[in-house]
């Protein structure tokens, strides 16, 4: 039995949880108030909202200004109908996206920490705010599930997701995962691709989140969303910060470079679903549209606001060891300039 004598509890201290060691960096004040906050802040202790009685047919599913199409010619020539059908769609896809992501990939990786397979171990209140996050993440699919259900019904069209293919994200972290030498690497890819998911997930979310114009029943569903995201990105930041200290040159290499290729990954316009889309829809002259976007070379990323894992690689001492060009980082209404 230890000799220590006990901490005074604190105001962020969540119940039944020890103490935590101010000098462990795991188990520091920010993850303490994070698990100690949940109740208060989580969606999934929120009453749910009547989606029903939140749509407004009337208005868009998606925000135009974030099609890669958006000034494109054939695009901008579509009847309003053809336009408004292809926004519910990218909703549609949008929502799948997020399923998948949360399924494959983010809660993979927690379900790693909790299970004690990263070099070293976490604490007890890493382990709480890591389920937390999960049972977050599990009602975060349910959420977006029940947000393409009423998009079918109030629009009635089938949408069927399942003919899209899997998202991008979810297939270059599948391919990242192939050419692993070793399960060690691919527990680092997984975690690297997850935290660049739950640090840059918000500069997406808040496209939707706070767009005014859309579909009321969408944004607010987003909104939600977006509330437990910014915890998770805090989260995610001290668990990779914990493992990358615990490794060797040549694995913090391999989890730097994990990294970049998540977040071009995860910010990269899917140009695979939106050929799928033109298919589905029978848009006169989409395929080529899509064709011209991408030989072009505009609209290459849905966002381009990478403060957040900037951030992170500053906190890692990592900058120059980084192979990405951070000039090209933007924010606010900048981060959607189509000549970017």
């Amino acid at each position: 039995m230890s000799s220590r004598a006990p901490e005074e509890p604190t105001e962020i201290q969540p119940p039944e949880i020890p103490a935590h060691d101010p000098d462990d960096p795991v188990e520091n004040a920010v993850i303490a108030r994070l698990a100690g906050n949940w109740h208060r802040r989580a969606a999934v202790k929120r009453e749910e909202p009547r989606l029903a009685d939140l749509f407004e047919l009337a208005r868009d599913d998606y925000p135009e200004k974030i099609l890669p199409f958006r000034d494109h010619p054939t695009f901008r020539a579509l009847p309003p109908e053809d336009r408004a059908r292809l926004l519910s769609w990218a909703w549609i896809s949008y929502n799948r996206t997020t399923v998948l992501l949360e399924g494959q990939i983010v809660n993979p990786a927690f379900q790693l920490g909790l299970d004690g397979k990263f070099p070293q171990p976490v604490g007890e209140l890493m382990q709480r705010s890591l389920a937390q996050a999960m049972v977050d993440e599990q009602y975060h699919t349910l959420m977006h599930l029940n947000a393409s259900a009423v998009t079918r019904r109030m629009r009635k069209e089938a949408f069927a997701d399942t003919v899209l293919p899997k998202p991008l994200v979810v297939r270059e972290h599948e391919a990242r995962l192939a050419s692993c030498a070793d399960e060690r690497e691919r527990r680092l890819t997984t975690l690297a691709f997850a935290t660049v998911a739950e640090i840059s997930i918000n500069a997406y979310l808040n496209l939707i989140a706070e767009d005014t114009e859309i579909q009321p029943v969408n944004s607010a569903t987003v909104r939600i969303h977006n509330r437990d995201e910014y915890c998770h990105a805090s989260i995610c930041a001290v668990l990779a910060e914990q493992v990358h200290h615990a490794l060797g040159d040549a694995e913090r290499r391999f989890f730097l470079d994990s990294l970049v290729a998540g977040l071009e990954a995860f910010v990269g316009n899917d140009f695979r679903a939106w050929h799928r889309i033109m298919a589905e829809t029978g848009i006169r002259g989409g395929h080529e549209m899509l064709d011209d976007i991408q030989q072009a070379g505009g609209r290459k990323r849905l966002v381009q606001d990478f403060s957040g894992l900037r951030k992170l690689v500053e906190s890692l001492d990592a900058v120059d060891d980084v192979d990405f060009d951070w000039s090209r980082s933007v924010t606010g209404s900048d981060a959607l300039s189509p000549t970017r």
